[in-house]
């Protein structure tokens, strides 16, 4: 099985950001999945690419999904990583 890693962009107090974080925890549970939240406070490169699409979550490198973050969505693309 593929290693997964999900990062999470977004920025401190959204809402929609600390959904997709709790999303993210459900899906993943305890499942040996590396998860980074990134603020785009923090990093000047993010903000000029994704400053309007926040929160953005990405599958190894890959763009999956913003602004909502769906379980069940989510939960497929990790099982699609997993199973390259």
């Amino acid at each position: 099985m593929a290693e997964v890693t999900i990062i999470l962009i977004g920025t401190p107090e959204c809402h929609l950001c600390e959904q997709a974080h709790q999303v993210i925890i459900q899906v993943i549970g305890d499942q040996s999945i590396r998860l980074e939240v990134l603020s785009l406070l923090d990093h000047p490169d993010l903000m000029a690419e994704y400053s309007e699409e926040i929160p953005v979550i990405l599958i190894n490198g890959e763009v999956h999904d913003f602004f909502r973050a769906d379980a069940d969505r989510l939960h497929a693309a990790i099982e699609k990583v997993r199973n390259q």
